[in-house]
């Protein structure tokens, strides 16, 4: 049962695929020329799985040659809209063209002046209406035998961000040479491949302060391990937060009298972490994706067991990396 079942969906997926073939035309066409002649940078939109594609697909475009980031439909329209410019592209992900949440934020960006693409499977929907250009994306049915989870639908989608890739990098005659300089030498993924674990510093080389530990204190800790971030941890070893460099600058700038704080006035709670077991490459993924330098590594139970740095993924001293917004806090 779960060998021909398995080959059904994987059969209606290749399908879903194969029948975008012979829809890419001179929307497709218009929008790879759309998308070269981008001033600004490709923004990529989308809620849920979409969401998930729409990440997908800015790593591809990264990786070959176009400047590309993913944005939050929801999280734009509290302010993170703020990151779009009236050169950029946003390319809006949505099987429907009905997501509420993407949909609402379409009217603030052409008043921007941005340009919209749509990959949605019902180009006559909202999102269809209100972009530039259409790239219908749509599926005769999903794998799901329910068809309600996402499955054919998405798989479509991110074949025609990677064909869209594909073809970008083409026109820019982008060359191997390129490629290899932003994913340098086979060393890195040789590194990449390995655990967290086999890279992370542990015990006494860890940056550990508590919650109530004074601010000169904690600047001092930083200091010694010489890693520009310090981990904020209670009694038990649970995480608690993280703090780094670039906090003491902004509360300096704030004119906050450093001496009369304490790691848990500067701190983010909630920092984006990583367990033990992942490969250093995932990594290296969510330090790219959240533009941060460092993830406290954690166990099971929320204890900390070490913290990997960008530095340790690359080699420390091959590399050099500024984070474009603010650590952690983002």
């Amino acid at each position: 049962m779960s060998i021909r079942q398995a080959r059904e969906v994987l059969r209606i997926e290749a399908e879903g695929i194969l029948s975008l073939v012979d829809r890419v035309g001179q929307s497709f066409a218009e929008a790879v020329e759309m998308l070269l002649a981008c001033q600004g940078r490709v923004v990529i939109a989308g809620i849920g799985k979409s969401g998930l594609v729409a990440r997908k697909v800015v790593a591809t475009l990264n990786s070959t040659g176009t400047p590309a980031l993913f944005l939050h439909p929801v999280e734009a329209l509290h302010g993170d809209l703020g990151m779009m410019a009236s050169q950029d592209v946003l390319v809006a992900i949505s099987n429907s063209g009905e997501t509420d949440e993407l949909n609402a934020i379409l009217p603030p960006v052409k008043r921007l002046g941005s340009r919209i693409i749509a990959l949605t499977g019902c180009p006559k929907s909202s999102l269809g209406r209100s972009a530039d250009l259409v790239i219908d994306v749509g599926v005769a049915r999903e794998a799901c035998p329910l068809g309600l989870a996402p499955t054919a639908s998405t798989t479509a989608a991110l074949a025609m961000g990677d064909a869209l890739a594909v073809c970008l990098l083409t026109r820019r005659g982008f060359k191997e040479e390129d490629f290899k300089a932003r994913h340098p030498s086979g060393r890195l993924g040789e590194r990449l491949a390995i655990r967290v674990s086999e890279l992370m510093l542990t015990s006494d080389r860890m940056p550990l302060v508590g919650p109530e530990t004074p601010m000169p204190e904690v600047v001092g800790e930083m200091d010694i391990k010489d890693l520009g971030h310090a981990v904020v941890v209670d009694e038990a070893g649970r995480l608690l937060g993280i703090l780094t460099d670039g906090d003491l600058r902004r509360a300096l700038r704030e004119g906050r009298d450093i001496g009369l704080l304490k790691a848990r006035d500067l701190m983010t709670a909630g920092p984006k972490t990583i367990a033990p077991g992942s490969l250093a490459a995932d990594a290296l993924q969510i330090m790219e994706l959240h533009q941060i330098t460092a993830l406290p590594v954690l166990d099971g139970q929320g204890k900390v067991e070490g913290i990997i740095h960008l530095h340790d993924l690359l080699g420390r001293g091959s590399f050099n990396f500024r984070p474009l917004v603010r650590e952690q806090g983002v």
